[in-house]
């Protein structure tokens, strides 16, 4: 499976909102700063995010973003999807056309890339974003050692 930047940029900026949007929300440019993100792509990103209830996003001088749901509730797959759309889709739900025949190729292989995709997608919903954002914390931590004097 090949993720598009758009999908990448949209779990950073989860992972982000989910490690410093505690009580009050984060500005976008805050999110675009630490994770290198360019501000005008994860705008759009975080709006799509928010179309599909992922995030909410707060108005005014301290507005910003939050994630909707705890880290813990939020899994990959989910931010997969509402970035690109029904992805996971099983290969028998758009038969070709009964006046043309299946081929060879779809014929021998259609059940191995269907068993791709399940194990694809159950990878990604046993990932969550508080998961990752662990992940971070510990990679945080090892960079920047405690010196004591």
């Amino acid at each position: 499976m090949k993720m598009s930047k758009r999908v990448s940029y949209g779990i950073l900026a989860a992972i982000d909102l989910a490690l410093h949007a505690k009580d009050a929300p984060i500005q976008a440019k805050a999110v675009s700063r630490r994770q290198g993100i360019p501000l005008r792509f994860l705008e759009q990103v975080l709006h799509t995010m928010k179309n599909t209830g992922l995030v909410e996003s707060h108005r005014g001088a301290q507005g910003g973003y939050l994630l909707s749901r705890k880290p813990a509730d939020l899994s990959l797959a989910e931010i997969v999807e509402s970035l690109e759309g029904p992805v996971f889709h099983r290969l028998g739900v758009n038969p070709s056309p009964r006046h043309r025949q299946i081929g060879k190729p779809d014929s021998l292989l259609g059940d191995v890339w269907e068993q791709l995709q399940q194990a694809e997608r159950k990878v990604l919903e046993s990932i969550t974003v508080e998961q990752l954002a662990e992940r971070q914390r510990l990679v945080d931590a090892q960079r920047s050692p405690m010196y004591h004097i």
